[in-house]
């Protein structure tokens, strides 16, 4: 079911993520840039206030789904490389090894979109402009922006630091994971309270509120879905790391359950907060692709009750919050080409650990370096849609794994099962072939470009397959 390692098999990593670390880690991720930034977006896709909540809260029922068809997949394989892992156990090694390809190639895009977003943020405090390089490119009729300044430099810049926190071992980045997490959670809080406690532009009738030039009706609460998404996409991440969480078959389940239902009572309280407190032309011309140099929606609910002293406090809020985001998703994401280098499916370099660490430096540092190298290179908009259509595409199979390993592996001990079986996997599968759909219309360059950097692993597979082959094979020669 899950072939022993090629490379340095006495060698495995520590399993030093309780049930606090490992719920820290799902709450974390999620709670990163979406909930301060995507409100924007979301408005200008439906154009009035009760949708934007209305997709807040689909987002987060579909996002249930899911998390619920994790928790019995990270139970039944706690393995580390999560996806990896289910895939490659249902369906064979094509699609496990394509989502390492993936895991690799689009998990830097979610390092970069992190890494880009603390750029924003740190612009709210002090404005800088200074661009060095730019140019536009022309590829099958798509145009993409490429620049370089001082927003990218930061962005590049924290990258570096999270990847050399967590090239020291995953104790220190689980602990500071959990300081993050406690610290965001009670900053969130204090958002919300301060904007219906003291704001000054509060009034209930902003929800009821229109604004035109919305792209409106199914197509447009579809990519409203899919931006709120991005937001609530996190608890993914805690499979990859399953191989260093302690009595994983019980923490597992119980950190993506009980982390995916706190995040989604936090994200309609504070999106109601920010509804609330601003007009929703205001909400609606927030930081986006369309107004990439406006403040941000949530600094612009913290100047309601803060006035002139809102933009360093809300963005060093939100710093922290995005902070934690990046730090999770290093953490976690590398293990998945780790996972695929062990069974001889990926570059062996990526498989080895660190001889007193116990983390796959090799593959940590590379994925930040391609994060890095993104971050320099897209804007946040962009590089969440790259991310989130790469989560729906796989999550397809994945969820519709929890079908086929019932009856591929009857007997395997599964300590968690997902309730309204069969029901939640295939409307999840349902869900996602929508949001899939909906983004090629919506957001069609990025997604036609997350297919293509999908499928360019395809060619690559037979090559490694025939290096595992060899590799097999030498012993017994």
């Amino acid at each position: 079911m899950y072939d022993k390692a090629v490379t340095s098999p006495q060698l495995e990593p520590r399993r030093d993520l309780g049930l606090t670390h490992a719920t820290s880690l799902v709450v974390g991720v999620i709670i990163g840039t979406g909930i301060f930034l995507k409100a924007a977006s979301m408005a200008q896709a439906v154009g009035t206030p009760g949708l934007v909540l209305a997709a807040w809260v689909a987002a987060g029922l579909v996002a249930m789904l899911g998390a619920l068809c994790f928790a019995e997949l990270g139970a039944l394989l706690p393995h580390a490389g999560g996806e990896y892992v289910y895939l490659r156990t249902a369906y064979g090694e094509i699609p496990g090894f394509l989502f390492a390809c993936n895991a690799f190639v689009l998990g830097g895009a979610a390092v970069a979109a992190y890494g880009a977003a603390v750029a924003i943020l740190v612009a709210d405090i002090h404005r800088f402009d200074v661009r060095w390089y730019q140019h536009t490119l022309q590829i099958a009729g798509f145009t993409w922006s490429f620049e370089f300044g001082m927003r990218q430099l930061v962005a590049v810049g924290v990258i570096a630091v999270f990847a050399a926190v967590n090239c020291l071992g995953v104790m220190l980045g689980g602990r500071v994971q959990t300081v993050l997490t406690a610290t965001k959670v009670a900053a969130i809080l204090l958002v919300a309270g301060g904007v219906f406690a003291f704001g000054e532009s509060g009034d209930w009738s902003n929800l009821r509120a229109a604004a035109g030039g919305a792209n409106g009706g199914v197509a447009g609460f579809g990519a409203a879905m899919f931006a709120a998404l991005w937001a609530y996409s996190g608890w993914q991440f805690l499979p990859m790391a399953a191989g260093e969480v302690r009595e994983p078959q019980r923490n597992l389940p119980r950190a993506i359950v009980g982390g995916a239902l706190l995040v989604l009572a936090l994200y309609l309280t504070v999106n109601t907060a920010y509804l609330y407190a601003l007009p929703f032309w205001e909400v609606a011309s927030a930081n986006s692709t369309a107004y990439p140099d406006a403040p941000s929606v949530a600094a612009r609910a913290v100047h309601t009750f803060l006035g002139g002293r809102a933009a360093p406090i809300a963005a060093l809020i939100f710093l922290i919050s995005t902070i934690g985001s990046l730090n999770g998703v290093i953490l976690s994401a590398e293990r998945v080409p780790y996972a695929a280098a062990r069974d001889g499916l990926f570059f062996a370099q990526f498989g080895r650990l660190g001889p007193r660490s116990r983390v796959p430096v090799t593959s940590l540092v590379l994925l930040a370096a391609w994060g890095a190298l993104l971050a320099a290179s897209g804007t946040f908009d962009q590089l969440t849609n790259m991310a989130v259509m790469s989560y729906a595409l796989f999550w397809i199979p994945v969820s519709l794994a929890v079908i086929v390993l019932r009856r591929k592996l009857p007997h395997a001990p599964r300590p968690f099962r997902v309730p309204g079986y069969p029901v939640v996997p295939l409307l999840f599968a349902l869900v996602m072939v929508w949001i899939v759909a909906s983004a090629l219309l919506t957001a069609t360059r990025e997604s036609v470009a997350t297919l293509v950097l999908v499928l360019l692993g395809l060619p690559l597979y037979p090559l490694f397959r025939r290096r595992r082959l060899i590799a097999t094979r030498a012993p017994t020669a």
